[in-house]
């Protein structure tokens, strides 16, 4: 390891520029980064004291492809992004674990207390043991540690924060005890085991795939206990395009009905088949029994059983379009997945609510301006939130302006997919 005091200078000088672009591939936002660095190790060192530590990241995520598929076991594909959590670190020979996160208060975790406790649930407390009793559950070995948790990871804009942290704690196990050897796949696997039975939150695998993997990822949930992971690649720099995510600043309050209604209905449509969920339906079974869907399940259902259909299917255009170093095709498959999305699925704004249209109107205003320059759909859960954009860098500036004036400053974040998921940066 090295000093905090080394480490600062080393940001400062520029001496590690070459290890910033490579995690994030944008040279406008170097200066941003060093100093981002040098503040979180001037954080720590405030927190605890100088000496030798270690630094980690974990990315955050952007779902590319697959919207509302994984609740229907079906298919997604997601990349990590360059917004990350970074960790300052350091080993302590107690049985202790004490992260500060952000401005927030110090929390402690005693690693001969693992047990889950109803009382903490929906605590960042919660996380942080679900990680390290999943770890142990794993075979892997625990133990002590300081740190420093600073995150540049939107929260609540689809690009999951909690995923960037859970796999940023447990990645930092795998490193100062493990000698990096839990895989990355088993760190996700561990990661969402602490969102759903520590957090209390019944969340899928994609979020916490993505970050801890990185670069894309291809997963079929087809066997939801076992689903199969593919790693994609994709230079957006050599494509010459960014990825654009653009907060519609609309209000999450009362969406939880519209937001339950999407598998809930899915559902209901499986059920005239028999099935569970929609996973196995093909168009030609929901063509033949169109009538007895529609009258079981209603027309929604049925639409939005035909939007999971041609969903799953689109994902896997996507990842051949990408193997086959075909990006225009890429392109034409995600501009699909938002007609689809807004047509069928219908989760770009609440019936309960008509006048306030955020995603639609950020939607109109992107195809307006990017012609074509670019494509967009909208991102995650869908109502409200986000919007994606795959946009030609010439066009990215003036993309950027005309969302940012519609939506409020630096509503528009301009990413790169990065190569790496959870990682040890530093020592």
């Amino acid at each position: 390891m090295m000093t905090t005091t080394k480490m600062k200078e080393l940001f400062k000088s520029g001496a590690q520029d070459e290890l910033l672009m490579d995690i994030y591939l944008d040279e406008s936002k170097l200066d941003y980064q060093r100093q981002r660095y040098v503040d979180a190790i001037a954080k720590y060192e405030e927190l605890y004291e100088e000496g030798e530590v270690a630094i980690y990241s974990a990315p955050g995520r952007s779902e590319i492809g697959g919207n509302h598929t994984d609740h229907q076991n079906g298919e997604v594909l997601a990349a990590s992004v360059n917004l990350d959590a970074i960790a300052i670190v350091k080993p302590l020979e107690e049985a202790v674990v004490k992260v500060v996160s952000g401005n927030y208060p110090m929390i402690t975790v005693d690693l001969n207390d693992l047990e889950k406790k109803d009382s903490e649930e929906g605590t960042t407390l919660s996380l942080i043991k679900g990680v390290l009793a999943g770890i142990k559950n794993h075979g892997g070995k625990v133990g002590g540690f300081q740190a420093y948790i600073t995150s540049d990871v939107l929260i609540g804009a689809g690009l999951s924060s909690s995923a960037a942290f859970e796999t940023a704690i447990g990645t930092i196990t795998s490193g100062l005890y493990n000698d990096m050897s839990i895989s990355a796949v088993d760190i996700a696997i561990i990661g969402q085991y602490a969102e759903n039975v520590y957090f209390g939150k019944p969340c899928g695998l994609m979020d916490q795939m993505a970050s801890s993997v990185g670069n894309l990822v291809h997963i079929d949930f087809a066997d939801k206990k076992n689903p199969v992971i593919e790693g994609v690649s994709c230079d957006l720099v050599k494509y010459g395009y960014s990825l654009c995510i653009t907060d519609t600043k609309g209000s999450h309050a009362d969406l939880t009905p519209d937001y339950a209604a999407v598998p809930a209905e899915m559902r209901a449509a499986a059920a005239v088949f028999g099935k569970e969920v929609l996973h196995g339906v093909t168009m030609e079974e929901l063509l033949e029994k169109s009538a007895e869907v529609r009258e079981k399940a209603g027309d929604r259902a049925y639409l939005r059983a035909i939007h999971f259909v041609n969903e799953n299917v689109r994902v896997q255009k996507e990842v051949a379009a990408l193997k086959a170093d075909d990006f225009q095709g890429f392109l034409a498959t995600v501009k699909e997945s938002g007609d689809s999305s807004y047509k069928f699925l219908q989760n770009v704004y609440t019936n309960h609510d008509v006048q306030h249209q955020n995603v639609s109107i950020a939607l109109a205003v992107s195809e307006t301006v990017l012609g074509d320059n670019g494509v967009c759909r909208v991102h995650g859960g869908g109502f409200a939130g986000t919007i994606q954009a795959f946009v030609k860098n010439e066009a990215v500036a003036d993309y950027k302006a005309v969302m940012d004036k519609v939506f409020g400053k630096d509503a528009c974040q301009v990413l790169k997919i990065r190569k790496y998921g959870g990682m040890k940066v530093f020592e």
